[in-house]
């Protein structure tokens, strides 16, 4: 196991200068890597799915990577599933094609790439070589395959050598050990450790993360025992921090920490307010185990957004970015950019007109900036707030009128207003 400061200083340094004496060399060999050891606090963004701006019309397409643009942000993509066809369906044999539009797509619309490295190919888990039954997208590589997982990463890594953010498959899906009924912290660190060490040979530059492990409640009506991690919103499933704790402690090496999970009342909160505390003593009780740089993969505030109304969706999805400022969360990806028949909230409309909220998620990239400090700004539920370097946000996420205390000034909230209010006014 190595330690968690894990560092490749002389490393990246080197490789910097080497970077530096190509570019003034004039040489060009395809994209260039960075030239410095890329950050790994990317802000908020978004994870593209199934249905995203490439597979539209192109002038859509056009309109989407124009409001993309106006505010860049770092913009995920999975390897197979979501959007991507199965990049390698027989041994050694690629298909990227879809791959390879995603990801001239964030390139197009400015965003910073990030990959992450779910699903596996039919062959890896006991499928037939040349086939893909896309029911059983879910299902994880067997352990005889962890390697060739591996090693497709790092075809993956090679082939995109302008990507240098990685996330290590997705939700442990297809890590539940049914014999223990518990989540297999040891099969997937296994995994991970192979892709990681994969990841880094081909470039040291490269940033992984994981376990990109959902912090959730236990299954209604399972009793999983006492929980270390609780709170007035309920609790998170024991099983899933054993996991969390066994990653930790037997990674190779890690650049960032990645998680996800849900704060809403459907997970025992009494209320949506109380729900939302959730999202920082999650990351209080991640921050305690590791000094990585904490994200969020996904994360959903709303039980049910087609049955609210618009107005309370943006309050609440705003607290839950607060939330993610004032606590500390580096890099957070909203699930599902464009808006469709299964998903009516996204970022974008089908004709590639901005949705409400892609303007708020860029406002708040834009407000606070990767980096930048974040302090708390003494409210309280109903209202969350957080203030950055040039301005204070409150989110009203109640239906009712309520006066916030901001700087010592009192500000009245309308029902889910939420309120930019700049630093000195």
């Amino acid at each position: 196991m190595r330690s968690e400061g894990f560092r490749w200083p002389r490393v990246l340094a080197a490789l910097a200068a080497a970077s530096a004496l190509l570019v003034a060399a004039g040489c060009d060999g395809g994209t260039a890597r960075a030239s410095a050891a890329p950050s790994n606090v990317l802000g908020p963004g978004l994870t593209h799915t199934q249905f995203s701006a490439v597979d539209g019309d192109p002038a859509a397409t056009g309109q989407v990577a124009a409001a993309l643009g106006a505010q860049p942000m770092p913009q995920a993509q999975h390897i197979m599933g979501f959007g991507a066809s199965n990049p390698e369906p027989s041994p050694g044999e690629y298909d990227f094609a879809s791959l390879d539009a995603r990801m001239d797509f964030i390139r197009r619309s400015g965003g910073t790439p990030v990959i992450t490295l779910c699903c596996a190919p039919d062959w890896m888990k006991g499928g037939a070589e040349g086939t893909t039954d896309w029911s059983r997208l879910e299902v994880a590589p067997t352990p005889e395959h962890y390697q060739d997982f591996a090693d497709l990463a790092a075809e993956i890594s090679r082939r995109y050598p302008d990507v240098h953010h990685f996330q290590v498959w997705n939700e442990f899906k297809g890590f539940f050990n049914e014999e223990t009924k518990t989540w297999d912290g040891p099969a997937y660190t296994d995994l991970y450790n192979r892709v990681y060490d994969a990841l880094k040979e081909v470039d040291p530059g490269n940033q992984v993360g994981g376990p990109y492990i959902e912090m959730t409640a236990p299954p209604p009506g399972v009793d999983t025992g006492p929980s270390e991690l609780t709170g007035p919103w309920g609790k998170v499933d024991q099983r899933i921090l054993d996991a969390f704790d066994f990653w930790n402690q037997n990674k190779n090496g890690a650049d960032f920490v990645v998680v996800d999970g849900h704060a809403t009342t459907e997970e025992g909160a009494p209320d949506d307010a109380t729900a939302l505390t959730k999202i920082a003593d999650v990351n209080r009780w991640i921050q305690g185990r590791t000094t990585l740089p904490l994200w969020w993969a996904e994360w959903y505030v709303e039980p049910d957004a087609a049955r609210w109304p618009q107005e309370k969706r943006l309050a609440q999805r705003a607290a839950g970015l607060v939330e993610f400022a004032r606590s500390g969360v580096a890099t957070s990806f909203y699930w599902n950019a464009a808006r469709n028949a299964s998903s009516p909230t996204g970022l974008w409309a089908p004709t590639g007109a901005p949705e409400p909220f892609l303007g708020m998620l860029q406002q708040f990239a834009r407000e606070f900036p990767p980096g930048a400090p974040v302090q708390d700004a003494g409210v309280a539920p109903p209202v969350f707030g957080a203030r950055g370097p040039n301005s204070t946000v409150v989110v009203n996420t109640s239906d009712a009128p309520v006066t916030a205390t901001v700087g010592g000034t009192d500000v009245e909230l309308a029902p889910y207003e939420v309120r930019w209010v700049p630093e000195g006014a």
